[in-house]
């Protein structure tokens, strides 16, 4: 008899989802079976579950969707080597081809082949999913599985702060999500200057202020580029971290930057951004960064440095607890801004 699970599954491609029974997910030999332990909300759940024009682009349907996780593992494909029952682990979410160019010569996080957990495959917001082998992160039993379920959006962060060079130089992080507020929290363990946090959500400004900023800044009240070169005695930041994808917020980010800045840009516009090439960047010397999920597997490794040495706070980063079977609550709560981190307890 066919085992199932309860899962909460993208069914339709319109918003919403469905919480159901579904098919214990059958694993191969280069993969693993977890038991999902807890699991969190990401920015690109709420786009899958409000299904907008990206979702639309890159979400497969119907499926268990979700990528957060952290739990133990239930059983192994035959040819698994790396991995034991009882492991603790999560996983890096991306499944590379490892064959193309970008793969084999250290990009891996930027193969053209991606198929992405969660997304394009079958993801973590279940009882049980399936990663492959070569993807397992694991855990210290230390660690708690609400801490290790955050280590996927963590390290979007680690790779945003650490794509340059970071010891006392001025920071600007515009958008203070929850990958905003742990770029402070990270920014602050590596050794950053001065850290100004920019939103317009004066909740996100508290927890900004919360986690290590040395100055906030709603720029719905305050000019952002007027405030960052008040607070920067009339130089700008020398590291700008764009987390907001609001292109107003990218084109202010440009000008706040000082002379041969580094601006890493993680958030996503929904359109084009017109930019003035030869002021905001060339004759600024301005470099940019493209930052897209975790380096692989280097991102990692510096995320557990920092988490294992216990130099990385993050406490007051998750501010509600649901059950699965909660998720529209928490949804609608995400929708408003008025939270950190949302982790669903699987026990």
């Amino acid at each position: 008899m066919e085992q199932t699970m309860i899962g909460l599954v993208k069914e339709n491609r319109a918003s919403g989802a469905v919480l159901k029974h579904v098919a214990v997910p059958a694993y191969g030999p280069d993969e693993i079976l977890v038991r999902i332990k807890n699991t969190s909300i990401c920015g690109t759940d709420l786009h899958i579950y409000n299904w907008d024009a990206w979702a639309e682009s890159a979400v497969v349907t119907p499926n268990v969707f979700g990528h957060e996780f952290s739990g133990i593992v239930e059983a192994v494909g035959e040819r698994v080597t790396n991995v034991i029952v009882g492991d603790h682990v999560s996983a890096e979410g991306h499944m590379v081809c490892g064959m193309c160019k970008s793969c084999r010569t250290g990009q891996a996080h930027v193969c053209p082949n991606t198929r992405s957990f969660g997304i394009s495959a079958p993801g973590c917001f279940a009882e049980f999913a399936v990663v492959q082998a070569a993807n397992v992160i694991h855990n210290d039993p230390a660690m708690s599985f609400e801490l290790a379920c955050l280590q996927d959006p963590l390290g979007n962060a680690v790779q945003t702060v650490l794509s340059g060079d970071i010891v006392g130089k001025s920071v600007a992080v515009i958008g203070t999500g929850a990958i905003g507020l742990m770029a402070i929290a990270v920014a602050k363990a590596c050794g950053a200057g001065p850290i100004m946090a920019v939103d317009i959500n004066p909740f996100r400004l508290q927890m900004a202020r919360d986690m290590g900023a040395d100055c906030t800044i709603n720029s719905k009240e305050t000019p952002m580029v007027e405030a960052i070169r008040a607070y920067t005695h009339g130089e700008g930041a020398e590291v700008v971290l764009e987390m907001s994808g609001h292109a107003a917020a990218i084109r202010d980010g440009f000008d706040a930057a000082a002379q041969a800045a580094r601006v890493s840009l993680l958030g996503i516009p929904n359109g084009d951004v017109p930019l003035d090439l030869a002021k905001q960047i060339i004759f600024k010397g301005i470099r940019i960064e493209g930052i897209t999920g975790r380096r692989m597997y280097q991102t990692w490794y510096q995320m557990k440095g920092l988490l294992d040495t216990g130099r990385l706070n993050l406490n007051g980063l998750v501010t509600h607890r649901f059950t699965l079977d909660r998720y529209e609550e928490a949804f609608e709560l995400m929708k408003t801004g008025q939270c950190g981190k949302i982790v669903f307890n699987h026990e």
